[in-house]
């Protein structure tokens, strides 16, 4: 199925470089052999099963963007391209993007009340916002009080101006400070 919907978005719409020649694209045994590379990297990633086909599209847009029709081919043969390493980025942006990505589920009748907030937690807080008070830009500070918020990372670089990718940096490394901090 992912063979016909790349094959009919290349016919359908040609890139620049199969405008200028045309018959150039994909072999349906370069898309296949991609699908089933993909298929092996998310079950490697333990993604959940029924996420591997939207997953695998979106290596597939990628590559649609960035990659030439006609050197979908070489992409898993030779280690040293160019369309390799872009090959090699867009299955991991894809697959850190859904292993970060948050299932927030409804909160049922059965579930217990939670609990109300202790002084002791109250005191873990009050020592984390006096930490990121020092150690933290104002950028790191505002990026995890969205998060605490319950910002998603795509909301939150729609909030600030820019990618996901580097939101998830940027919180990444304002956390490893924190915890730095703590541990010392």
């Amino acid at each position: 199925m992912i063979v016909a919907v790349v094959l009919g978005a290349l016919a359908a719409s040609p890139s620049k470089a199969a405008a200028a020649t045309p018959n150039l694209t994909p072999s349906a045994k370069a898309v296949t052999d991609i699908s089933k590379y993909c298929q092996t990297c998310w079950r490697n990633a333990r993604l959940p099963a029924d996420r591997w086909q939207d997953c695998t599209q979106e290596v597939f847009i990628r590559l649609l963007e960035r990659v030439e029709a006609d050197k979908w081919a070489t992409v898993l043969v030779d280690d040293e391209t160019i369309e390799r390493r872009e090959f090699l980025r867009a299955i991991d942006a894809v697959k850190k993007r859904t292993q970060r990505a948050r299932k927030f589920a409804n909160l049922t009748p059965d579930v217990p009340e939670r609990r109300p907030v202790t002084n002791t937690s109250k005191d873990d807080r009050d020592a984390v916002a006096k930490a990121a008070a020092e150690l933290l830009s104002p950028r790191q500070r505002r990026l995890l009080d969205l998060t605490a918020d319950g910002w998603t990372v795509p909301e939150i670089a729609t909030e600030m101006n820019t990618t996901p990718e580097r939101i998830s940096d940027e919180k990444y490394k304002a956390v490893k400070k924190l915890q730095h901090y703590f541990q010392a």
